[in-house]
């Protein structure tokens, strides 16, 4: 019995329950896709090395491995303090080396790259970053014959240490010029 004066009550409508709608997003993902809100944001691409190649104490870094002369500065990676230094045919990170410079001609030197301690720290990004930036920094090289993902480096499809036992641990990654004066003998 309604009384007079009052309205009828209003049919509620049944809600979804959160898996009922769990359930629903899965069907509609399964038949239709995600839809454009649904969808991740594309990853950034990073452009390792970038800020050391701009960088007055790195280009000053590059100078001495090309004149044959010594160089360091240090840097702060997550409040750790790294030293980066070249002896004129070494680039060393933290002490360790890194890439290894050995005479090929009177003009050029190759540039190794040593693959154990590059994989021992592969986890920080300032030695990342140094990596790329001198295979660019050096444009005779080419492009890097290696890239980075997911902590990890590879060269192509293969970790950069997954070459080690077949290969060694040195990688050449090329030749470039130096500026070294060379001692003339008399004849």
């Amino acid at each position: 019995m309604t009384t007079p004066g009052k309205p009828p009550k209003k049919v509620k409508e049944k809600r979804q329950t959160p898996a009922e709608r769990q359930e629903a997003m899965r069907y509609n993902h399964m038949m239709y896709g995600p839809t454009a809100g649904e969808l991740r944001p594309a990853a950034k691409k990073v452009n390792y090395g970038a800020a050391y190649l701009s960088h007055p104490k790195f280009q000053s870094l590059m100078t001495a491995l090309k004149k044959g002369t010594a160089f360091t500065f240090d840097i702060t990676d997550k409040g750790k303090v790294c030293a980066i230094a070249t002896d004129g045919a070494h680039i060393s990170f933290d002490g360790k080396v890194i890439f290894y410079s050995r005479a090929l001609n009177k003009h050029e030197d190759n540039l190794l790259l040593d693959r154990e301690v590059t994989v021992q720290l592969q986890t920080i990004d300032a030695l990342v970053h140094l990596v790329f930036a001198v295979v660019r920094a050096l444009p005779e090289l080419g492009p890097a014959p290696f890239s980075y993902q997911a902590r990890q480096f590879f060269l192509g499809a293969e970790t950069l240490e997954g070459g080690i036992p077949t290969q060694g641990p040195n990688l050449l990654l090329g030749s470039f010029k130096h500026s070294k004066v060379i001692d003339k003998g008399r004849k």
